[in-house]
């Protein structure tokens, strides 16, 4: 851990409360480069380090970029390949390592699942006792129980209370998100008559002879409503590859996409074109100066941003999605200029212009503070209701609120993980 001695006296510790206007980016650069914000006088002068997503997207890109195994160094793994888990346990490691004066933690539970959670906030607990923290913090339920200062952070102005009640009236979620409109029809009917959109049939998936996935076997019908859920490492990503048909050990398996057997002579484009996807990274591309409308109708042409005049009839479908979302105000804003929870509700709707036979929402809400959250699940509650469309939505939280009807668990085992279905309470 560290060589650090213990201080005899109790050390200070910060939950700086977030929402998705607050200007985080700008914070980390002062903490980290100075000058200190006046709410932490007391770590002026002292040496930091940043335990964040930022920092491991850092670590992957020198390593995949000019070989730096900089985190990996005492493993033949390679960074990006590590489980989420996995990935944090060695920042955090290399960040003790280097025994700093303070650590900023940025939303440090988000992406993992509830073992990893406990097995974090224990380790921070025990470096809580010779080390300062400064904990970002999106989600009421994440607050570390050691932390004595409260802050929030409203745009950019920083704000600090004497007990934990602002702070957590701050994060507070609004009783019930509503949408008025109802879901937008598409402009087009994709024809499946199927009962079955994917099927896996006893799939079994390993690498380099580590065994991931045993005997999987699951059906999405039309108009369902999955969670998938599973522990860090469990396989979820594989079994997305599969299902979106990329992962090109389906071939030679039981696996059926839209009717067809993987390898039949279908092509991604053919089932990329039937599927709806959702990955907060994906925000990562969009760089241009698109406004938010365009961005909607870009959906509809399955490019990055819109480089055709829209038609009259694509307009006003765009209209009636950004009115179900409340952000027809926001039309011509361009995207970067969104919040965080604007963005991610518009990319939601972007993959849903189509009606797509199936919806990918991969740990949309990670990040996201709560009131944004309730918003994400209120919306996917209502697309389930509303539409044929059928749903995955891959969280490791338990969102509040969320209706899924059924839950495809991945189990761990040394020989892969297993599926498990439970039925819902909503199918009930």
């Amino acid at each position: 851990m560290t060589n650090k001695p213990v201080s005899l006296t109790s050390k200070n510790h910060w939950a700086v409360a977030i929402n998705n206007a607050s200007n985080k980016f700008q914070l980390l650069d002062l903490l980290a480069n100075g000058p200190v914000p006046p709410e932490f006088e007391e770590l002026r002068g002292l040496q930091g380090a940043l335990f964040s997503k930022l920092e491991l997207v850092r670590f992957i890109d020198e390593e995949e970029r000019h070989g730096a195994k900089t985190l990996t160094k005492d493993t033949p793994q390679s960074l990006k390949s590590m489980s989420t888990g996995e990935q944090k346990k060695a920042l955090l490691k290399y960040i003790l390592a280097a025994d700093p004066d303070f650590i900023v933690l940025d939303n440090p539970f988000d992406n993992l699942d509830n073992e990893s959670q406990a097995q974090l906030a224990k380790s921070l607990q025990e470096i809580s006792k010779h080390t300062q923290l400064v904990q970002i913090i999106s989600r009421k339920t994440d607050l570390l129980p050691f932390v004595t200062r409260f802050v929030t952070l409203d745009r950019a102005v920083l704000k600090t209370f004497g007990s934990i009640s602002e702070l957590e009236h701050f994060l507070a979620t609004p009783s019930k998100p509503i949408f008025q409109e109802n879901i937008p029809k598409p402009l087009n009917t994709d024809r499946f008559e199927d009962e079955v959109l994917i099927d896996l049939k006893n799939i079994a998936i390993s690498y380099d002879g580590k065994p991931i996935l045993k005997n999987i076997n699951w059906k999405i019908r039309p108009g369902s409503f999955w969670q998938l859920v599973g522990k860090n490492g469990s396989g979820k990503t594989t079994l997305l590859s599969m299902i979106t048909g990329e992962n090109s050990k389906g071939y030679g398996q039981d696996l059926y996409i839209f009717g067809k057997k993987k390898g039949s002579g279908e092509s991604i484009w053919d089932i990329k074109k039937r599927i709806g996807y959702f990955t907060p990274s994906m925000i990562d591309k969009f760089t241009g100066h698109h406004s938010a409308i365009n961005m909607l109708i870009s959906g509809l042409t399955d490019s990055v941003g819109l480089y055709l005049r829209p038609t009259e009839v694509q307009l006003q479908l765009a209209k009636e999605w950004l009115e179900l979302i409340n952000m027809w105000g926001l039309k011509d804003v361009y995207f970067h200029d969104l919040s965080m929870g604007q963005q991610r509700l518009l990319m939601t709707v972007r993959a849903m212009v189509k009606h797509p036979l199936l919806l990918i929402l991969d740990e949309p809400t990670a990040g996201l503070d709560d009131k944004s959250a309730a918003l994400f699940v209120a919306l996917a509650n209502k697309i389930a209701q509303e539409s044929k469309t059928a749903i995955i939505f891959v969280s490791h939280r338990k969102e509040p609120g969320l209706r899924p009807q059924y839950v495809f668990q991945l189990e761990q085992t040394k020989h892969g993980s297993t599926g498990k279905i439970i039925k819902t309470s909503q199918n009930k």
